[in-house]
């Protein structure tokens, strides 16, 4: 008896599905080595995709991306089903002080780093203190995993081709970061702690489930339980005639984590088309019957009724829709699940979502005695256990569209400022763009000195990178020696001298180091004596003699004296021909005359962490030779550095002095060019904008940097600059008569309205500020 008690307790728990452990619950039954898994008897695969700026384009560039939109719904597969989900997070504190916050080094800067990790902290305190995340789950029913990986492998290049067209991008996720999802959902508080590796999991003996499942789940009747937080899974239960394309991202702004999912079931157009012309006859034959009655009274007269015409018409437009506007039948129904520390915050919150969605005629519901079903249709498996779906057209559905602003929050990077838009911390890790060179624009007062600083600031206290500055009006140097750094003035009074012939190791990798050498002073002597002044003949003794004098050098195997300029001209003198005898006089001014401040050894410590090299005191006679020499010892430094695991930032204030001379121009673009393969990122700042941009190197110098900060602009800069890098009237406004350190960041294809500005009461402020009443 008591045998065939326990066998009936067991079916009965089997035929209802009632899980006896926390793992249970979590509907997943196999997981694959490429992140495909198994769930309710499908196969599922989820992939990030990034943000786009929606809500900060104009109306013209609002109605593309929702056609290219439209396109990305028209081309999910007929035979599965398509989650789109939103994943709201809070910052977590520990990843905040692990991946932001600086730590203290006993290096003489703490004190610093100190005051900087409070402004950060403070900052994050008033913004959204949110991460989002987006993805896209596409599951379905297959007989076994290799039809599965094939049906997903075509999946991903259809989405990463229509995600691209929308100038966002599709990236699957492996089961590393798919179960880091849902571990970060269960355990909160415990992002940090979560590592999973399948093969090492297998080998264990380990269920994938013990990694990412909450201490306890119990579900009440209109919430449920998790761990020491409570939840609740609302659904959208009725849709209004009209929704406006910003009620999602309002949703999805709600300052708690959420997820929100919307759920899409593509219809075949042609199921779809007998479907829509079954339910018009279905309508014309109630108006046939209806009139059939009135007839009988003998009522001839008598119109439809106004809810079958309506009804006939709203139909008839619909087949319109599907046979002639290329649009879908898509079944689709939207659920959010969102948490809380206590049952009194969740009931709050859930009236304050519920309003937001009211504000669009739009009602949103508790599901009752469903939440189990309702949690594991909100999060990504791929399942949908709610039959709630909504008959719409693929541009009814678009227009629940998931964009609202790009945000950068890298991991590793640099705080630049908040999103003026989602409050949000700006983070962008520069060393993970395709091209890290960047540029500062902005019109004279706007800030641009300041955020160059505030980046040198960062990277000095933040990581162990070196840092080299050319300062043009002697902006830098209380910072650099506060930075406990070096600072090198080139003039003709300083004590300081440079050798511009200086070889370091590493230095013309790839290429011949006394070639380069010989077009350096093929420029200086160029500079000496006018352009257009040095002839072949000339050319020839320079590359001549500049070969002569490295001759012992590169036989010693760099292990020799380094030459200096007296050695060349001395060389020169002794050529027979007239033309060496041009170039010694041309050079006698900068080797032996009263500008001789290159033609000594070096004796400064160049080998400082940081460095900046002070133009102030430099004449216009020998500044175009002092830009060439400082670029050519940077060049140096950079070599030696990315020998020995380096990364080098160099920061050019005041660059449009380099484009007013030929051969400086030629060589800042060289390194503009070169320094990206050498573990080095450039980044300069000019508010002379117009006449770089009358540059042709200025001008690719410029197109081609993924980043740049716009602060604000003149009239007659916006207009070119708007041009030249594809921004639109409305990004724009964010660099139009705007306080300083406000504008905007492009960052890779992202451009951000931001907002950084920096409290006035600390010694950092001090330091950087450029406005002689703040010091």
């Amino acid at each position: 008896m008591i045998k065939t008690l326990i066998a009936a307790d067991r079916s009965e728990r089997e035929r209802f599905r009632i899980p006896r452990s926390v793992q249970q619950s979590i509907p997943i039954q196999k997981i694959y080595r490429d992140g495909i898994w198994q769930t309710g008897g499908k196969f599922s695969r989820t992939w990030r995709f990034a943000d786009i700026n929606y809500a900060l384009a104009s109306h013209d560039d609002q109605r593309d991306m929702f056609t290219s939109y439209c396109g990305v719904l028209n081309s999910l597969p007929t035979d599965a089903t398509t989650k789109i989900t939103i994943n709201n997070r809070r910052l977590n504190g520990a990843d905040f002080q692990r991946s932001v916050l600086m730590r203290e080094r006993g290096d003489g800067l703490d004190g610093y780093r100190r005051e900087y990790n409070s402004v950060l902290t403070d900052k994050a305190a008033e913004s959204n203190d949110l991460i989002q995340d987006k993805y896209i789950t596409v599951s379905v029913p297959r007989r076994n995993m290799e039809e599965a990986r094939t049906f997903f492998h075509r999946v991903d290049a259809d989405l990463g081709k229509n995600f691209g067209r929308l100038e966002s991008a599709a990236k699957a996720l492996d089961n590393q970061e798919r179960l880091r999802i849902f571990h970060d959902f269960f355990r909160p508080g415990e992002e940090e702690h979560f590592w999973f590796d399948l093969s090492d999991a297998m080998k264990k003996g380990h269920d994938f489930r013990d990694y990412i499942c909450p201490d306890g789940l119990c579900f009440k009747a209109d919430h449920f339980e998790m761990g020491g937080k409570v939840g609740r899974v609302l659904f959208l239960r009725d849709y209004a005639s009209y929704i406006k394309d910003e009620m999602i991202s309002k949703l999805s702004d709600f300052p708690q984590n959420l997820m929100l999912s919307i759920d899409i079931l593509p219809i075949p157009t042609d199921e779809a088309i007998r479907e829509v012309q079954s339910r018009i006859l279905g309508i014309e034959a109630d108006i046939a019957r209806w009139q059939q009655r009135q007839n009988s009274r003998n009522n001839f007269t008598a119109s439809v009724p106004y809810e079958l015409e309506q009804l006939r018409a709203e139909t008839k437009e619909f087949l319109d829709d599907l046979s002639t506007r290329d649009q879908r039948m898509i079944f689709a129904n939207v659920t959010i699940v969102h948490m809380a520390d206590t049952l009194e915050q969740l009931n709050t919150d859930t009236e304050m979502l519920q309003a937001i969605g009211l504000e669009q005629a739009c009602q949103f519901s508790v599901l009752r005695y469903q939440q189990e079903d309702g949690l594991n249709t909100a999060l990504p498996y791929g399942l949908r256990r709610i039959k709630t779906t909504r008959t719409l057209t693929t541009e009814s559905t678009a227009v629940l569209m998931p964009f609202r602003v790009q945000e950068i929050q890298d991991a590793g990077g640099i705080y630049y400022g908040v999103n003026a838009v989602s409050k949000n911390l700006l983070i962008c890790n520069r060393k993970k763009l395709l091209n890290p060179h960047g540029f500062v624009l902005g019109v004279s007062g706007s800030g641009k000195s300041f955020s160059m600083k505030e980046a040198i600031t960062f990277i000095a206290l933040s990581t162990n990178d070196d840092i080299i500055m050319i300062d043009a009006e002697r902006e830098y140097g209380e910072l650099t020696r506060a930075l406990q750094g070096a600072v090198l003035e080139i003039s003709p009074s300083s004590p300081h001298h440079i050798n511009p012939l200086d070889i370091n190791r590493g230095y013309g990798a790839g290429e011949n180091p006394v070639a380069m050498k010989s077009e350096l002073m093929m420029s200086i002597c160029e500079q000496q004596m006018g352009v257009g002044q040095l002839g072949a003949f000339h050319k020839s003794i320079i590359d001549r003699c500049t070969a002569n004098i490295y001759h012992d050098f590169i036989k010693s195997g760099g292990e020799g004296r380094i030459p200096t300029l007296p050695d060349w001209r001395n060389e020169v003198k002794r050529q027979p021909e007239r033309e060496a005898q041009e170039l010694a006089l041309a050079s006698e001014l900068f080797v032996e005359g009263s500008l001789n401040m290159f033609a000594h050894e070096t004796n400064f410590d160049i080998d400082n962490r940081i460095v900046c090299f002070d133009l102030y005191e430099m004449g216009e006679q020998l500044k175009p030779t002092a830009l060439n020499v400082v670029l050519e010892t940077i060049q140096n430094r950079v070599a030696a550095n990315r020998l020995a695991g380096r990364y080098t930032w160099v920061f050019v204030d005041e660059v449009y002095l380099f484009f007013k001379y030929y051969y400086s121009a030629q060589f800042l673009y060289k390194c503009w060019k070169r320094f990206r393969k050498y573990a080095a990122a450039m980044t300069a700042a000019t508010q002379n904008i117009e006449e770089c941009l009358r540059s042709e190197t200025a001008r690719l110098m410029l197109a081609n940097s993924e980043f740049l900060i716009l602060l604000n602009q003149a009239a007659t800069d916006r207009a070119e600059l708007a041009k030249l890098l594809h921004i639109s009237e409305t990004q724009m406004s964010h660099v139009t008569n705007v306080e300083a350190g406000h504008g905007l960041m492009r960052i890779g294809s992202s451009i951000i309205p931001f907002v950084n500005e920096f409290p006035r009461d600390g010694t950092l402020y001090r330091l950087m500020t450029t406005t002689p009443g703040d010091k």
